[in-house]
């Protein structure tokens, strides 16, 4: 007997329906085809103890199961249940009457128990665009697949609810989520304040500035300044996810396996750290199997680089292209995808190997050339691709000792969200939506400059021997500044402040 049952394949970050089809004649022999990779022909051996400690059996028959479009590769345990519900209904110990209305997925321990997946947000979305009645899926995924509106979805634990269920000897609880009210629940979470932060108002400066346009950002300065206290307080100021960068995030970290198993809906702007011994498929993505790297992890938030010179050059130089381009597309000789990748990069680093260049009280201790060498590990063209280079100074006992209160995030954020407003109506109707993301053409129409802006930057651009894209993130800077100082041009005061925002250009840094 020929029955059909449905899966779900992911490819980048979307998923693909799987038509599961297994055919039951007489003979002996189980043939698994459609270009299954190892962990789903290893199903069989899973399959036959899950049935036997529930009752059931794998019938002793010829069993052919191809799961179609066979062009495409299928990887992973998730096609278990799909599998086992088939060769039930073919070989007629189960009803198969309305199997073909749901999206079946999960894995199957040897007990029956069935396990969580990896991307079940894209199947669930590929399911209702498919007009599927439903969705069966592991209990622990059943919170982010019900996400989706118009699509039933039922978390099993076992294996035998879904046959009880498929059976009519019981049924089976729908999970449902209110998405806007688990939306607006926890919004506004943030473990992290900038009101813990004593002085190093220049650098809150810098760090509004760059959340308000969305820009990149390097902090330079001596181990013990704040650098990475600073950099981790980002995401309490940055505006809240709107709803469609909530799903489009949570899709992401659905597909890379990193949801928690109740977790619904991805509230929070990601901030991700990797350390230094990254690699570089691990940065971008990719890999035998391809996963989102944490560019891609980032998306919609933030990546933090800790001590930037001590990450391998090959790993930055990487960074180079979706830092413009904001996605990553990773071509190989079997496959290509592309993953979104629109992240504010903030970096932090030392000034020398021993930390203590340009140090207001302590002596630097590195030999004659060292501080060059050690800053040409970052390269000129991804130093261009940050926007803002801002000194940090450490911090003296009468400012760390004060009893004051220092501005709280959600004082900045409204400032941020204000100046966010503004560059969402300059740019309606555009897929845009900052200045960060603004190309040549809209800084010719958004940020123009009068004679005197004019002057000032071709000054800078003579004195600091500037590249043409550091002349437009200049401007782009400028125009975030303008923005929150809610003037319509840009002025000759926001021109000059985007300008000492290039610290490593300036030549007190060559060493």
């Amino acid at each position: 007997m020929l029955v059909k049952t449905y899966g779900g394949a992911v490819n980048g970050i979307d998923a693909r329906i799987i038509t599961v089809e297994t055919d039951i004649v007489s003979g002996v022999n189980f043939y698994l085809v459609g270009l299954p990779d190892s962990a789903v022909k290893e199903s069989q051996q899973r399959i036959e103890s899950a049935l036997r400690s529930v009752g059931y059996q794998l019938p002793g028959r010829k069993i052919t199961i191809n799961m179609a479009p066979a062009d495409i590769r299928k990887e992973g345990t998730a096609y278990d249940l799909t599998l086992a519900i088939g060769i039930l209904a073919g070989s007629k110990q189960i009803s198969a009457d309305n199997i073909g209305d749901y999206i079946i997925m999960g894995e199957l321990s040897l007990d029956g128990g069935v396990h969580r997946i990896c991307g079940a947000l894209s199947m669930a979305i590929e399911a209702r665009k498919f007009g599927f009645k439903g969705f069966i899926l592991p209990k622990e995924n059943a919170c982010e697949a019900a996400v989706v509106n118009d699509l039933d979805v039922y978390g099993v634990e076992n294996i035998s609810e879904v046959i009880d269920f498929f059976e009519g000897r019981s049924t089976l609880e729908k999970t449902e989520i209110n998405t806007r009210e688990e939306f607006f629940k926890q919004i506004d979470a943030s473990s992290f304040d900038f009101a813990d932060v004593k002085g190093q108002e220049n650098v809150k400066r810098a760090m509004e500035i760059a959340a308000a346009g969305g820009h990149n950002i390097i902090m330079i300065g001596p181990p013990g300044a704040g650098k990475t206290m600073i950099a981790k307080r980002i995401v309490s100021i940055l505006p809240p996810l709107t709803l469609h960068e909530a799903l489009e995030t949570t899709k992401i970290h659905s597909v890379a396996g990193k949801l928690g198993g109740h977790v619904s809906l991805m509230t929070e702007r990601p901030f991700r750290s990797p350390h230094h011994t990254v690699s570089d498929v691990a940065l971008v993505g990719g890999g035998t199997y391809p996963q989102p790297g944490e560019i891609s992890l980032a998306h919609n938030g933030v990546l933090f680089l800790d001590e930037l010179p001590e990450f391998k050059r090959q790993v930055l130089e990487v960074m180079r292209q979706p830092l413009e381009d904001r996605h990553i597309n990773i071509s190989r000789a079997k496959f290509t995808v592309d993953y979104p990748a629109s992240f504010m990069l903030i970096a932090s680093m030392n000034p020398c190997p021993c930390g203590y260049y340009n140090h207001p009280e302590k002596a630097c201790v590195c030999s004659p050339g060292v501080v060059q060498k050690y800053l040409n590990r970052i390269s000129g063209p991804l130093l261009d691709r940050i926007d803002l280079h801002i000194e940090v100074i450490p911090v003296p006992f009468k400012e760390l000792s004060k009893k004051s209160q220092e501005e709280s995030s959600k004082v900045i954020r409204e400032r941020v969200i204000h100046c966010r407003e503004i560059q969402q109506k300059r740019f309606r109707n555009m897929q845009i939506y900052c200045n960060a993301q603004m190309d040549t053409k809209m800084i010719r129409t958004y940020c123009v400059l009068n004679e005197e802006c004019q002057s000032i930057l071709k000054t800078a651009m003579e004195k600091l021997g500037l590249s043409a894209r550091a002349y437009d993130r200049i401007i782009k800077v400028s125009r975030t500044i303008a923005d929150l100082a809610e003037s319509e041009n840009i002025e000759a005061e926001h021109l000059a402040e985007a300008i000492q925002y290039r610290s490593l250009d300036r030549e007190h840094w060559a060493g």
